[in-house]
């Protein structure tokens, strides 16, 4: 992936369902980087064709402005997952995102299903990470294929699937999150933190995206507009690390040039790693920052 598509604002990408046209509607003037049309897990069985060409058109339509809108599907082993694919290369999404992706092969099939809608090269593939298998697959999994470029963590089929218990803090998923992030950054590839379920606990949530973004993930997965404003700014640079991020930048530089070898600030010592890490600190303030001219 480039820079530039990398630095791409995504601290908050709402799932909506595709079977609400009002929802639909609605999220073209939602405050979020992104957006998850939803043809799985929020759509009963038999309102899955009405949902899907209620998603297809929407899409088609554009209208979305700078939110990135991605289409998630049903699994590779469901019998929609065929049609939706055909409707969301159709429709052109930015992303059709996959549940329980488990193997390469998996991927495989999600690249030749893309192929043979012939969905446009500007559609990329997301994989949800979600099971014990795809946990511990992940490293092989995120190189499968340069189609796929994005992964979102599936906390609550984690969850299920390894017996555990939802608590805060998370504990009983954090080394399964933590190796798939190592997996899908040694891929150079987009890292979204799953969902919080709790729509009336306002302080867990916060916790739960501050835990987030000090392990590094792009962004975080939510379920209702409500959650927009805490994520945005968590996900944020705060004013503190764009003030340390400036000072850092200038002190390397001016110790650069009056030749000087070893550069402080704050009492630490300060090396070119730290100034590339100030640079994207930088970056990632400036693209949301042209994101925000935009709404």
């Amino acid at each position: 992936m480039s820079d530039t598509e990398t630095l791409r604002p995504r601290r908050s990408v709402l799932y909506l369902p595709g079977a609400n046209e009002r929802a639909l509607v609605k999220a073209r003037d939602l405050p979020c980087d992104g957006l998850i049309l939803d043809l799985e897990d929020a759509v009963a069985p038999d309102a899955k064709p009405d949902a899907r060409a209620r998603v297809a058109e929407a899409v088609a339509e554009r209208g979305f402005g700078h939110r990135e809108v991605a289409i998630r599907v049903n699994g590779l082993d469901t019998p929609w997952f065929d049609d939706d694919v055909r409707a969301a290369a159709a429709a052109g999404p930015d992303v059709v995102l996959v549940p329980k992706v488990s193997s390469v092969g998996d991927v495989a099939r999600i690249e030749a299903a893309l192929e043979a809608a012939d969905a446009p090269s500007t559609t990329v593939a997301w994989a949800m990470l979600e099971t014990p298998h795809a946990v511990l697959r992940a490293e092989a999994i995120a190189a499968a294929s340069p189609r796929l470029t994005g992964f979102v963590l599936g906390t609550n089929d984690l969850v299920k699937e390894l017996d555990a218990a939802h608590v805060p803090g998370r504990a009983p998923v954090l080394p399964s999150l933590a190796w798939c992030l190592l997996a899908v950054r040694a891929a150079g590839k987009v890292a979204l933190d799953g969902v919080f379920n709790d729509l009336d606990d306002a302080e867990g949530f916060a916790a739960e995206c501050r835990q987030g973004r000090e392990m590094g993930f792009d962004g975080k997965t939510l379920i209702h507009p409500k959650q927009l404003e805490a994520c945005n700014r968590i996900f944020a640079p705060s004013e503190e690390a764009l003030v340390e991020a400036r000072t850092v930048i200038e002190a390397f530089d001016a110790a650069g040039a009056a030749g000087q070898g070893v550069v402080t600030v704050g009492g630490r010592m300060i090396e070119q790693l730290h100034v590339d890490q100030a640079q994207r600190v930088l970056a990632v303030q400036a693209a949301i920052d042209a994101r925000t001219e935009q709404d």
